[in-house]
């Protein structure tokens, strides 16, 4: 309740709060807001000409190239984007936390081969590994997911190793040592509760780096495959009308930006306020 108290008296914190939760319950009753099937090919979907209908009258976003209903696309492609989001950075902080923390505590040889193995996933560019995995494997759903935490977690891992490292020389921990305690309860009971601030502040900011990749594999066509929605591949199918049905691009790339930016302020001010060294400057 006091994180919830802090991140309200934020302005910035408070716009990203209210942006993620109309997100989520937009996702969430999806069916039920959208007056038609993000796959139904309308009768009525495209003009004479064959051309998108625009934003307005039955069609609040207008249509696609295929005449169906953006926003039910928009709609339906949250739930997707979320999903993969929420998926894919949580397995990716729960790696990272689980590789940091091991090689922090144990040190010696097994520490520095996997952080050795860290640094060696870091050296590659995240998205051409993402591509090259992605193209390796049939897209789905699942997949992108797991692909975008399997390059996603190399961060988190080198933050919780150099916090861990400090905390194996803390006091506490030495005194927890003299008294017989075993690696496994200093682990759980002493070293773990204090990185769940970073856990947490790295879960909410990795969710819009997340999104924008997943966004960005849909777009390049080895995400996400139609004619399952998501933000990414929306573009992606609407990209060759860009000057003439520029709302196609528009609508999604603003969500996207949105959703990123609202999660990015979220993190931020998490950060902030879970920072012990920070607390005297709030």
């Amino acid at each position: 309740m006091r994180v919830l108290r802090e991140l309200i008296r934020r302005p910035s914190a408070l716009f990203g709060l209210i942006v993620v939760v109309l997100v989520l319950l937009a996702a969430i009753f999806a069916p039920w807001i959208a007056h038609f099937s993000p796959d139904d090919q309308l009768a009525d979907g495209l003009s004479l000409e064959g051309a998108p209908l625009p934003p307005g009258g039955g069609h609040l976003f207008g249509t696609d190239t295929l005449g169906r209903d953006l926003f039910a696309r928009v709609l339906f492609g949250a739930r997707t984007s979320l999903i993969i989001g929420l998926v894919a950075n949580g397995v990716a902080v729960a790696i990272g936390l689980l590789v940091g923390l091991l090689a922090g505590y144990l040190r010696g040889a097994a520490g520095n081969l996997l952080m050795r193995f860290t640094d060696l996933m870091m050296a590659f560019p995240a998205l051409l590994l993402a591509i090259a995995l992605a193209a390796l494997l049939k897209p789905s759903l699942w997949i992108v997911a797991m692909v975008i935490a399997l390059v996603n977690w190399v961060q988190v891992a080198r933050i919780v190793y150099t916090e861990t490292r400090g905390l194996v020389e803390r006091d506490f921990i030495v005194a927890e040592r003299s008294l017989g305690a075993g690696n496994g309860r200093i682990i759980l009971l002493h070293i773990l509760p204090h990185l769940m601030p970073t856990a947490i502040v790295w879960g909410t900011l990795g969710i819009a780096t997340t999104v924008l990749l997943e966004a960005t594999l849909s777009f390049l066509g080895i995400g996400v495959q139609p004619p399952q929605p998501s933000w990414g591949n929306i573009i992606f199918e609407s990209q060759s009308y860009f000057q003439d049905a520029p709302w196609l691009v528009f609508i999604p790339g603003a969500i996207i930006l949105a959703t990123a930016l609202s999660f990015n302020l979220i993190g931020d001010a998490l950060r902030d306020i879970l920072d012990p060294t920070q607390r005297g400057r709030l």
